[in-house]
């Protein structure tokens, strides 16, 4: 699948295609209805279709202090753009020269000239351009006199509410992963190479895989019962994790550790996805190691259990 740059020209087999508009993070089911219309209309008209994305969001430009959001890091993303159907990602690489191009500027210099796209579809919602002045009405009427066509998808209802990104947090945030993989279609997993810690779930009998959480999202503390995925071979492993501060040792360090059951390879270096399918518990103090060794008997045997 081609990754594009919006700062470059797209090749010339790219031209006129439909583009998805938007950020896309979690490509949760609102947003694959939005690149599940594109794709639609460019297979109709023998064209290519490509999804967007913005890198860094733009809230993380205009807002650098805010905590960590990310859904997906843009690998995950390029992934499930292909497995959707799309023939390219496009990246918006946003910078000070992004934010300020003008909403017509972004139709005629970006979409038209430089990407020669055939057609948009945004969600409703979807705003651009300089103080976010550009909308779906501003695509509809001027962009159709530049020649540019333009659809939009209505919003997504599931679980008595719209489908959205800010619900997905929501339920993360709040221990619910649940919620979330139905909001999202999909378990909520965080990526990431696996590096050499303090070695203390191995000296407790429980050796973990240590992954920086980097900018993605902090769910709720605590444990819970994952999956995950060694990318290099594809092998899944059933497993209890634990993300947060890890009270019980000095000092506090902000980590995830999944221990994988039944498995004694070697993972430091490798790449793996830890998806998060239910909360089991939040993080604690104990007063003893012993108390900690039970409680993590108990939340492995309740893992085990939820996950089959």
């Amino acid at each position: 699948m081609r990754w594009l740059d919006h700062r470059e020209n797209i090749p010339q087999t790219l031209r006129g295609a439909v583009i998805a508009l938007g950020n896309f993070d979690g490509f949760h089911r609102g947003h694959q209805a939005v690149a599940g219309e594109a794709i639609k209309w460019a297979h109709e008209e023998g064209r290519p279709s490509i999804i967007a994305t913005f890198d860094p969001h733009p809230v993380r430009f205009f807002k650098p202090d805010v905590p960590p959001f990310r859904l997906t890091n843009l690998e995950q993303r390029q992934e499930l753009y292909l497995a959707a159907g799309a023939t390219a990602m496009l990246v918006f690489h946003f910078n000070g020269e992004l934010a300020g191009t003008s909403a017509e500027d972004f139709i005629t210099d970006i979409l038209i000239d430089r990407f020669g796209a055939h057609g948009v579809v945004t969600g409703g919602d979807f705003t651009f351009g300089k103080m976010a002045k550009g909308n779906v009405d501003l695509l509809r009427s001027f962009g159709a006199e530049k020649g540019i066509k333009s659809r939009v998808v209505t919003a997504i209802e599931g679980h008595g509410d719209i489908v959205s990104s800010s619900r997905v947090r929501e339920a993360l945030r709040e221990g619910n992963p649940q919620l979330a993989a139905e909001l999202l279609t999909r378990p909520f997993a965080i990526r990431g190479i696996v590096e050499h810690g303090d070695k203390n779930g191995r000296k407790l009998g429980y050796p973990t895989a240590n992954v920086a959480i980097e900018g993605y999202l902090r769910p709720k503390y605590g444990v819970y019962a994952v999956t995950g995925k060694i990318l290099a071979t594809g092998q899944v492993l059933k497993g209890a994790a634990n993300i947060g501060i890890r009270p019980q040792f000095e000092p506090p360090k902000e980590l995830l550790e999944p221990y994988f059951f039944d498995f004694s390879g070697d993972l430091y270096g490798q790449e793996i996805e830890v998806a998060f399918h239910h909360f089991l518990r939040g993080e604690a103090k104990f007063d003893s190691l012993d108390e900690l060794i039970a409680q993590m008997e108990r939340d492995c045997a309740k893992a085990r259990e939820l996950l089959g």
